[in-house]
């Protein structure tokens, strides 16, 4: 009996070696999900210089450039400027300073000189221009030394 199981196996093996294996294919499926992102690079910082009157320290004025920032975006996102709210002025200017921070950008996306929020709805990578100017009211004047402000750019 354990001659006739083995020679039957064995026979039964043979035959299963002239059979063909059965193809079988499964699609692998792949997801992905990008949230509205963006990356903010400070390339340069802006250079405030005096107007004539001496009421105006601008970026904006003769002598003065933006700070540029490259901006990278998946699109979804909001671009802002917050209120200045680090300065550091010389000890003789005791007078108040009215700070008014504004972006403009160029490339994917051309957006004109603002200080509001700006929605960007498309991908793409710009070269956002931050100025800032600060100025005097009546008859009150930027005293001499060195002035620092801090502009904040936002994008969420």
């Amino acid at each position: 009996m354990t001659l006739f199981r083995a020679a039957f196996g064995a026979a039964l093996l043979v035959a299963c070696l002239d059979q063909t294996a059965v193809a079988t294919t499964q699609n692998v499926i792949f997801n992905g999900t990008i949230a509205p992102t963006c990356t903010l690079v400070v390339a340069t910082n802006g250079t405030m210089t005096a107007s004539p009157d001496l009421q105006s320290l601008s970026s904006h004025n003769s002598g003065g450039s933006a700070g540029t920032v490259t901006l990278t975006t998946t699109g979804g996102v909001s671009l802002s400027v917050d209120p200045v709210t680090t300065v550091t002025v010389p000890s003789a200017d005791v007078t108040s300073t009215t700070w008014t921070p504004t972006y403009s950008a160029a490339g994917a996306h051309s957006i004109v000189e603002t200080g509001s929020a700006t929605s960007i709805g498309t991908p793409g990578a710009d070269l956002v221009s931050v100025h800032l100017a600060g100025t005097k009211g009546g008859s009150n004047r930027f005293a001499n030394g060195n002035y620092q402000a801090t502009v904040t750019l936002r994008c969420e």
